[in-house]
């Protein structure tokens, strides 16, 4: 896959495209790729997915606080297994945001040589998404530009989104957000000092500060989870998010990961965790013993969620 983040024309052969921000690259996504590369084999032109390295909202709206299921690293990783040609990243801007739904298909087939464009079933786009499917057909008609609407992709009679996965990692229900993602979730962030309360109780634990601030946390609680460590090797864990209420630490907020037989030195270090399962949630205990029985139970219930790693 080649990454184009400047005004350069797809020079080998017109291409068919599909547009969006593409967060977490979901089931949804990829069935919406496949009809992208399907078309362009039977058209015999390139693949590409035009997509933002910002979400649009959050460039309207200097408030929004938008949690991302995937930076845009993690977006082009996931991008180029599809098998997509080409990756077209734009700078979403204030300006942009003026272009009428004509200027901006204006724009792709003027820029980027793009001769079929592939409309999500639920997708907008244009200076305040006022006009729809009818709209773009006439307009892509009118520049030579051949419009598609793409179909809702449902599992489990849910038409799979990436604002529907957001709000299953933001109640706990991993298995299910996994499944529409066809991946484990997944953060990662550096191993920072912290209060080795965890070395004390025989379950030391790596406490995590993400590398990237929008990456979406999932719900408090306790979770089996994989741990990549720096050298690329894949260790069981589990792995504790919330405020540590039995240490009275109000708004002490912390991610804090204990990986299975592990001994060694990860200060400083980058850590990417995978959620496997939900546990539990988050609670005080009245003591530390209490505390070391439940992470005993916790680290048991661990192992066998993750002796049942099957995503689907």
């Amino acid at each position: 896959m080649k990454i184009i983040d400047s005004i350069q024309k797809i020079s080998e052969s017109s291409s068919v495209a599909a547009i969006g921000f593409f967060d977490g690259v979901h089931q949804g996504h990829r069935a919406l790729i496949n009809s992208v590369r399907q078309e362009a084999e039977r058209a015999g032109n390139t693949s590409a997915i035009v997509t933002f390295r910002t979400h649009p909202r959050q460039v309207l709206d200097s408030d929004c606080r938008f949690s991302l299921l995937t930076t845009t690293d993690e977006k082009l990783e996931l991008l180029e297994k599809t098998g997509i040609d080409y990756a077209i990243v734009l700078d979403f801007t204030p300006e942009m945001s003026l272009l009428s739904a004509r200027e901006f298909l204006q724009l792709l087939k003027e820029n980027y040589n793009i001769q079929a464009l592939f409309i999500g079933y639920d997708h907008r786009f244009g200076h305040n998404r006022k006009e729809g499917f009818e709209d773009y057909t006439a307009y892509g008609k009118e520049l030579g530009v051949q419009i598609f609407k793409a179909e809702a992709f449902s599992m489990d009679k849910t038409n799979i989104s990436s604002s529907i996965i957001r709000q299953l990692l933001e109640t706990g229900n991993i298995k299910q957000a996994n499944r529409f993602l066809s991946y484990r979730y997944a953060i990662t962030g550096n191993v920072i000092d912290g209060f080795k309360l965890g070395r004390k109780l025989g379950f030391p634990t790596a406490n995590i500060s993400l590398l990237n601030t929008e990456k979406l946390i999932p719900a408090h609680g306790v979770y089996a989870v994989e741990t990549v460590l720096p050298n690329g090797e894949v260790r069981d864990g589990m792995l504790n998010i919330g405020n540590r209420p039995t240490l009275e630490r109000q708004g002490d907020y912390s991610i804090e990961c204990h990986i299975f037989d592990f001994t060694g030195d990860l200060y400083g270090k980058d850590l990417t965790v995978c959620f496997v399962s939900y546990l539990r949630p988050e609670r005080k205990m009245n003591s530390l013993e209490e505390l070391k029985a439940q992470l005993k139970e916790d680290k048991q219930n661990a192992i066998l969620a993750l002796s049942q790693k099957s995503i689907s």
